[in-house]
Formats: C-alpha cells, structure tokens, sequence
C-alpha cells in the first residue's frame, strides 16, 4: 500500500473522523480567519484509492523574518484506519513537503494523553520539545499538550 497526500480546500467534504481530542466546544470567531491549507490522505493499494483521513497545516509565527514563520500540521484519521501506519506516514510526507517548499520548522502538538499521535510523530521522525502547559481549549477543560517538531537536517 502507498500513501499520498492531495491538496484540499475548503469545499473539500472530510471523512467523518469522531476522537475525544476534537470535541472543541464554542469556537472562537477569530479562528475563522487563520489562515489553513489543507490535504486529503489518500492510500493507494492496486487499483483502488480510499480517502482514509485529511490533514491541515497553519503558520505559527515566532518573529517577523520568513525564517521565524513555522507550520503547525494537525491530523484526522477515520477510526477504522488508525493503527495502520497511515498517520505517521502522512506525517512524514507533509513534514517533506513542506521543507522542500522552504519551510525551516514543521511542528505538531497533540494532547499529553494521547499516546498513539505521540508514536506517530516519533515514526514520522518529529521529536518532542516539552510540554505546552494549559494550553488547548476544549469543551471538556483546559488540556497540555505535548509539542513536536520536525527540522530538515536535525531530525
């Protein structure tokens, strides 16, 4: 089986994809306007191409030079497709992507809870920097998160 990513927009309909880390509660109307690309992951096996999950990235900005722009990907997978390897794969590739598009740091954050995201960032090659403490709104409370990143020559 292959894996490939397909660029989306927002027209794009995403795969229903329930987790206990996506029950955002009220979203901030502010978010509306962050600027989100985003990609279908698609697996390839012979002939048939099943669409098993999407994923985004957003710039997080820690300067004002490009080079102090990162991307900060996020991923969803449908339950019946998780455990596959597909998301640390995807992960991988966009990380690729992206750096070949010029981006110096890619990073992911995931719940501190959330052991099989952790994986897959580590298989995608990403290594974790620490803690996020209090960080994430959800509609359940406030969550830390973990934070990764993946750089080009480092990872």
């Amino acid at each position: 089986m292959n894996v490939r990513l397909e660029p989306a927009d927002e027209n794009t309909p995403r795969i229903h994809a329930p987790s206990e880390y996506d029950n955002w509660g009220e979203f901030d109307p502010r978010a509306k306007d962050m600027d989100l690309e985003r990609w279908l992951i698609v697996v390839v096996d012979g002939d048939e191409e099943i669409v098993v999950g999407d994923m985004s990235a957003h710039p997080v900005y820690y300067g004002p030079t490009p080079t102090s722009r990162a991307l900060n990907i996020g991923i969803s997978l449908a339950e019946d497709q998780r455990g596959k390897g597909y998301g640390a794969t995807a992960q991988r590739l966009l990380a690729e992507l992206l750096h070949e598009r010029g981006v110096v740091r890619v990073e992911a954050s995931t719940d501190v809870t959330n052991i099989a995201e952790q994986r897959a960032l580590a298989k995608a090659g990403f290594k974790c920097e620490g803690v996020l403490r209090q960080s994430q709104g959800r509609a359940d409370g406030i969550h830390d998160l973990q934070q990764w990143s993946h750089i080009r020559g480092l990872d």
